[in-house]
C-alpha cells in the first residue's frame, strides 16, 4: 500500500508539471508566433528568429571545437603545423557557412528566395564592404596557396617583418622580434611584394660588411673573420659548401671593404638584426686580437695661428677650452678596470638571440628541400 500511494503521488506531481508546462507554453506561444517581417511571401516570427540565432551559436561553437581538436591532434601526432592550421580554418569556415544556410531555412527564408537580397548585398560590397570582402578572399588564397604559412618569417613591402602567427578572416597577425603584434590586411600579402625568408628552407645566407685599413694582410683578415664566424653559435657550418667565406668586394676611399659570408641556422634566420650585431661584435674582437686596424674617414685641419696663439693653443681656443701648460690632455672619466672590461666584452646581441631562441616555442619546418643561393 505505501508503494502504491507513493506511485500515485508521483503520477499526480508529473501531471501537474505537464499542465504547468502546457500553460506556460500557451502563454509564450503568442509571443513566439508574433510576426516581425512579412514581405515578398516571407514570414519571419520571433520563434523563427530565436531558432535561427540558436543554430548560429551552435554551429559557431562547433566550428571552434573542431578547430581546437584538429590543432591538438596535429600537435600530438607531430604533423605539419601549417597543414593542420589550414585544414582547421577551412573546416571552421565551412561549418559556419552551413550553419548560416540552415539558420536561413529555419527562419523561413529559403535559399532559393535569398536572391531577393542579392542586389542589396552587391551594392554593399561595392561600397562599404569591398575592403572586407577583398581581405576575406585574400585570406582564403593564403590558406590554399600555402606561399605563406604559420611560422614563416616574412618581410612586407612596407618594411614590416616578423613571424606569421595567425591567418584570420580579415587580417594576418605578425609577431616582430621586439614582441610587437601587427595586424596586416590579407590583401597586402596578395597584391604587394612579400619576401618569405623561410619558404623552401629555414636556413639562409647573411653578408656582414666590414672594413680594414690599407696595408693589412688579406690572409690575416680572412683568418680573423673566419674565427669570428666560428665563435658565433648561429653559424650553420664551419666548413664545406656552407662554411664561412670572406670576400674582398671593394677598394674604398680609406679602407679595404670585406664581407663575411655565413649561413645561419633556422632559429637565427628569424632575428637578422640581432644576429648581425652578434657577428659584428665577434668581428671587432677578432680583428683587435690580430692587431688589424678598422679605419674611419679623417680630415686634417691645420691651424697656424688664431688670435695670437699658435699650434695646440690655437686649436684649444677654437674649440672653446683651455689647454694646460704642459699640453697634455686629461681624460674626463677613469678608464675601465680589468674586471669591468671582462664584463663589457660579453656579446650582448649573441646572448639576446640565444635567450629568445630558448624562450620561443618550437616551430614546425616550413618546407622541405633546398634551393641554390643566388649570388
Amino acid at each position: 500500500m505505501p508503494h502504491a500511494q507513493t506511485a500515485r503521488e508521483l503520477h499526480d506531481a508529473s501531471a501537474r508539471v505537464r499542465d504547468a508546462a502546457q500553460d506556460g507554453w500557451q502563454g509564450v506561444q503568442p509571443f513566439l508566433d508574433y510576426e516581425l517581417v512579412r514581405v515578398a511571401g516571407l514570414d519571419l516570427t520571433v520563434g523563427d528568429l530565436a531558432s535561427a540565432i540558436f543554430l548560429l551559436v551552435v554551429f559557431f561553437a562547433m566550428s571552434r571545437l573542431v578547430g581546437r581538436a584538429l590543432m591538438r591532434y596535429g600537435a600530438r601526432e607531430g604533423g605539419n603545423a601549417a597543414s593542420v592550421y589550414t585544414v582547421s580554418r577551412v573546416l571552421r569556415y565551412a561549418l559556419m557557412f552551413v550553419g548560416f544556410l540552415i539558420a536561413l531555412e529555419v527562419a523561413g527564408i529559403p535559399v532559393s528566395k535569398f536572391t531577393v537580397f542579392a542586389g542589396a548585398i552587391g551594392v554593399g560590397l561595392g561600397f562599404g564592404l569591398q575592403a572586407i570582402f577583398n581581405n576575406f578572399l585574400s585570406g582564403l588564397i593564403l590558406l590554399f596557396d600555402r606561399s605563406i604559412k604559420i611560422g614563416d618569417f616574412v618581410e612586407l613591402e612596407s618594411g614590416v617583418h616578423g613571424v606569421v602567427r595567425d591567418i584570420k578572416i580579415r587580417a594576418t597577425r605578425i609577431s616582430t622580434n621586439d614582441n610587437l603584434n601587427i595586424l596586416v590586411p590579407n590583401a597586402e600579402f596578395v597584391s604587394g611584394r612579400v619576401v618569405n625568408w623561410t619558404l623552401l628552407e629555414a636556413s639562409r645566407r647573411m653578408r656582414i660588411p666590414f672594413g680594414v685599413a690599407y696595408g693589412a694582410d688579406k690572409e690575416t683578415v680572412k683568418k680573423a673573420a673566419i674565427e669570428a664566424a666560428c665563435e658565433v653559435p648561429f653559424t650553420l657550418a664551419h666548413d664545406g659548401p656552407r662554411g664561412p667565406q670572406v670576400w674582398l668586394v671593394e677598394f674604398g676611399e680609406s679602407r679595404l671593404e670585406f664581407q663575411l659570408i655565413v649561413w645561419l641556422n633556422a632559429e637565427a634566420t628569424r632575428r637578422p638584426s640581432a644576429v648581425k650585431a652578434a657577428y659584428n661584435w665577434a668581428l671587432h674582437t677578432a680583428l683587435q686580437r690580430y692587431g688589424i686596424d678598422i679605419p674611419f674617414p679623417q680630415r686634417d685641419l691645420h691651424v697656424r695661428s688664431l688670435f695670437g696663439h699658435e699650434g695646440v693653443e690655437a686649436i684649444a681656443m677654437l674649440s672653446g677650452r683651455v689647454v694646460p701648460e704642459d699640453n697634455e690632455a686629461t681624460p674626463d672619466a677613469p678608464l675601465p678596470t680589468p674586471r669591468e672590461r671582462a664584463a663589457l666584452a660579453e656579446n650582448d646581441a649573441q646572448r639576446d638571440v640565444e635567450r629568445e631562441i630558448h624562450e620561443d616555442p618550437p616551430v614546425a619546418p616550413a618546407g622541405a628541400g633546398t634551393s641554390p643561393e643566388n649570388e
